[in-house]
């Protein structure tokens, strides 16, 4: 790995672990993948899927703030 990528890598280290997945999620986003379109399809449906026995009261919420709480204290 380069010294920019070293630099760079050490950077996103001191993030906190939220912004971390942002920076992950708009870093992979850069790449092209031809199954895209097919991942994004599968995850609408698992995302449909969740709320639908949320409303069917099969499954419980949690706020985001609990969420990311957790994510913070490196629970997740």
């Amino acid at each position: 790995m380069s010294s920019q990528a070293d630099r760079v890598l050490l950077d996103a280290l001191k993030l906190s672990p939220v912004e971390r997945a942002e920076f992950i999620e708009k870093l992979l986003a850069s790449f092209s993948f031809p199954d895209r379109k097919v991942i994004d399809e599968l995850w609408a449906t698992e995302a449909e899927d969740r709320i639908d026995a949320y409303e069917r009261d099969e499954i419980k919420s949690k706020t985001a703030a609990e969420v990311f709480d957790r994510i913070e204290r490196r629970e997740i």
